[in-house]
């Protein structure tokens, strides 16, 4: 059985299973605008529509929660999605993280200790991401991962349908990457 919420951590980074007591830290990180501009539902910043996301991500089972253990604060969410165990893949998506932390080395940190958990149960990762969202591509480029042949239409809430690209890496792929800096 895929566990898909486990408590990873590091020397700077907890990952565990989101609780309804991060709303409030969760919607202070979701409620900039910025975060959400390049992705498809880009009003995740208000608050009656992030609740909704937020209700969606603890109905799932494998929504998770990204603690800053330094600062000992929250700075994001991921979440875990497993269609298919059958298939040998695992998504790992609806990612956000606080502006204050892009750009640097925690996207790829908290990424790769994601992928390391999955990685025990299935031989591939992929990433669904807008076919838009260049900023989201390119953080996800750098994990390694290659863009898949296949791509989704997806129905957003207002009904719009919004193509989205797949990225994936398999188990040997990312055992045979280099150990990225922290």
């Amino acid at each position: 059985m895929f566990d898909r919420q486990p408590v990873l951590y590091n020397e700077r980074v907890l990952i565990r299973p989101l609780n309804r007591e991060d709303f409030g830290a969760l919607y202070a990180v979701a409620s900039d605008p910025l975060l959400w501009e390049l992705r498809p539902a880009s009003n995740r910043w208000q608050k009656d529509v992030f609740k909704q996301l937020f209700n969606a991500a603890l109905d799932s089972g494998g929504a998770l929660t990204v603690i800053d253990k330094g600062a000992n604060q929250i700075i994001g969410s991921s979440r875990f999605n497993v269609p298919d165990l059958k298939s040998s893949r695992a998504e790992i998506g609806w990612s956000y993280l606080a502006r204050d932390y892009w750009g640097g080395a925690w996207n790829p940190e908290i990424k790769r200790m994601l992928m390391s958990h999955a990685f025990r149960f299935v031989d591939t990762v992929y990433f669904r991401i807008g076919d838009e969202n260049m900023r989201s591509r390119r953080a996800t480029e750098k994990l390694g991962t290659r863009l898949s042949e296949e791509t989704e239409i997806i129905k957003m809430p207002d009904g719009a349908p919004v193509r989205h690209v797949i990225y994936e890496i398999t188990k040997q792929e990312f055992a045979d990457q280099p150990l990225l800096p922290s």
